[in-house]
């Protein structure tokens, strides 16, 4: 496919994103998407099978774009620190300054949008759904574990809830800002998930 060609397809994928955010994946229709994009029925079936084969290019990116940040930031965080508190704190502080940034609300996450409608969805594109998740769950829990052993925690802790914790934060922060109408407090949330890690492994005195 030509530069041209895969210009159309992102920018139906963009479109196809921003309204299943708004409406949710059963509240977008395949003739609202085109008439948005003033193309014709033929040019999106030449890029998609139809909404099924839409939603799973569309999740496929969303995850495999979500998988890369955590992966980049930790490569990130290693080069920073050897320490592996640090690494974790790195990583978080990484994420903090993404979203410090942004002067209007969060438009959401794409995996929570799919999650609200799994009955729509075949199990390939629920195990799609699942897989940053996974990743995450995996990644961090690990990093947690080194940390851990470098410093005992002050307090009885899960570490694979805790690193669960670092993506359940998301979503409920991004409901917030929209609720609210208020930017800022996804990199609030994430600050005082930073600030409790760091004080749950301080090393005993």
């Amino acid at each position: 496919m030509g530069k041209k060609g895969d210009d159309t397809r992102k920018r139906i994928l963009d479109a196809a994103q921003q309204l299943i955010l708004s409406h949710g994946y059963s509240g977008m229709s395949l003739d609202q998407l085109i008439g948005q994009l003033g193309m014709t029925k033929g040019a999106f079936f030449h890029h998609f099978k139809n909404k099924k084969d839409l939603a799973r290019t569309l999740i496929q990116r969303f995850s495999d774009e979500g998988v890369a940040l955590l992966r980049s930031a930790l490569a990130r965080a290693r080069t920073y620190s050897d320490d592996p508190l640090q690494q974790f704190l790195i990583v978080v502080r990484q994420y903090e300054e993404i979203f410090e940034g942004l002067d209007e609300p969060y438009d959401g996450c794409l995996l929570a949008a799919y999650a609200y409608e799994f009955q729509q969805f075949d199990e390939p594109i629920r195990e799609l759904v699942r897989t940053e998740f996974e990743v995450s769950r995996t990644e961090l829990t690990r990093l947690l574990e080194a940390v851990a052993e470098k410093y005992p925690p002050r307090a009885a802790v899960d570490l694979r809830s805790l690193a669960d914790g670092f993506m359940t934060l998301f979503e409920g922060a991004f409901i917030l800002e929209k609720s609210l109408d208020e930017a800022g407090i996804t990199w609030q949330q994430l600050r005082h998930y930073r600030t409790y890690v760091e004080l749950l492994f301080a090393p005993q005195k």
